[in-house]
């Protein structure tokens, strides 16, 4: 399948790019660090604005970078960048690996397998600290993947920061391992369902990367 520009291997190892869907949040802020920086020789209260505008400028450079990778090898990767918050067995036999994204995490996710994005739905819900047990009732985006395992669903939850979750492929596509699918604003939770015959590799507390810590074992 031909790369798309959201793909695993769209440009040099090495390179950050800016993530899709982060515009609304960062052009005005961007634009207004460069207008206090402009003024501020004529104007105290313009250079007033200027440097917390500029770092906070600064800082959605940082929050929103979206770092190339060298996708790893494996069944399953991990769709998000954070730390693994629990690992447990689910009611209908699946096993549920939640990963915690922070602010300070990069927010895009990726796929955590190749195969074609057979539904991708949005259901509102509450906004609440992605650490807590009530988050799972919070806004979120629910994916589900027909793969060479079978169905395999990830759930991109929404948290208190993040309030707005873009995915990036709909119904129907075809995507790679660790291609581009989304964007959580400010971080919050990846919950990823697989197979109960899944061996997880992953435990709780370890930090994880997108496209390239491996969660299952041989």
């Amino acid at each position: 399948m031909p790369h798309s520009p959201s793909g695993p291997t769209s440009a040099p190892r090495g390179r950050v790019r800016l993530a899709r869907g982060a515009s609304p949040w960062l052009l005005p802020t961007v634009a207004t660090a460069a207008l206090g920086l402009a003024r501020a020789r004529r104007s105290r209260g313009a250079a007033a604005v200027a440097v917390p505008a500029t770092a906070l400028a600064a800082g959605m450079l940082w929050f929103f970078r979206d770092p190339e990778r060298e996708i790893a090898q494996g069944r399953l990767i991990s769709p998000a960048d954070g730390v693994v918050q629990s690992v447990m067995p689910w009611k209908d036999g699946r096993t549920r690996v939640a990963i915690f994204m922070s602010p300070l995490n990069v927010h895009v996710n990726r796929a955590p397998l190749a195969g074609t994005v057979t539904s991708v739905e949005h259901i509102p819900g509450g906004y609440v600290p992605a650490f807590n047990k009530e988050s799972e009732n919070n806004e979120r985006v629910v994916w589900h993947f027909d793969t060479e395992l079978g169905d395999i669903e990830m759930v991109q939850i929404a948290g208190a920061v993040a309030r707005r979750i873009v995915p990036y492929v709909p119904e129907g596509t075809k995507v790679e391992q660790g291609e581009r699918i989304g964007l959580i604003r400010f971080g919050s939770r990846v919950d990823l369902y697989l197979p109960g015959d899944i061996d997880v590799a992953v435990e709780v507390g370890q930090k994880t990367t997108a496209g390239v810590t491996r969660i299952d074992r041989d």
